[in-house]
């Protein structure tokens, strides 16, 4: 991993305009407020590694970007708390469309040097916190699919909660139980790639 990453680079540069100015802000006031920080593309978006453990990261959408940090639910802040517990696939701090939906300046580098903390301290995040598959009411049907490919339901099992309710919501919502099926199978085939939900909506690298 590199302090700067030009895969990052590259990311920001093919992200919409709106989100051009968010992505670069981040990423600035990150290295600003950690010096040390390493960039690296992971799940397909960009990612700030320090001590050798994820400290946050931010993503581009068709019409909104998303910020979070690794450890949020280990943090102070209690809406970061609840927001982390709830696993938003919106990250953190809800659609942002702008600068104006971030925190302030002294906010955001008070949170990144909380998150800095626990890093520097090795305090790891609880596997008891992410809830399992079942607990997220996986369908019968889609359980049964995923079950009949081990390499998607190895991968789908390692998902962070988020992204399997990416997939579950997409398939309950179908209307027809042809579209139902469609789904499923396409997501069978996405997720046996890596792939999450949105995953056509992040800018590659």
């Amino acid at each position: 991993m590199k302090q700067k990453d030009s895969g990052i680079d590259s990311y920001i540069h093919s992200a919409a305009d709106f989100a051009k100015p968010i992505l670069n802000y981040l990423r600035g006031i990150i290295h600003n407020t950690c010096p040390a920080v390493q960039e690296t593309i992971k799940w397909g978006f960009p990612h700030f590694v320090y001590k050798d453990e994820i400290l946050c990261s931010m993503a581009a959408f068709k019409h909104h970007c998303a910020f979070g940090f690794w450890k949020a639910q280990l943090m102070k802040d209690k809406t970061l708390i609840e927001n982390a517990k709830s696993e938003s696939a919106m990250g953190h701090f809800g659609k942002i469309t702008s600068l104006k939906d971030l925190p302030s300046e002294k906010k955001l580098i008070s949170l990144i040097k909380e998150a800095m903390t626990l890093n520097e301290k090795g305090i790891k995040v609880s596997k008891k916190i992410m809830p399992s598959s079942k607990e997220i009411n996986v369908p019968d049907d889609f359980l049964s699919a995923l079950s009949k490919n081990k390499k998607a339901k190895a991968v789908f099992d390692a998902f962070p909660p988020s992204h399997k309710r990416e997939y579950i919501d997409w398939i309950t919502e179908a209307k027809r139980a042809e579209t139902r099926q469609k789904r499923i199978r396409q997501a069978i085939e996405w997720i046996s790639e890596g792939k999450h939900r949105n995953w056509k909506y992040m800018k590659q690298a």
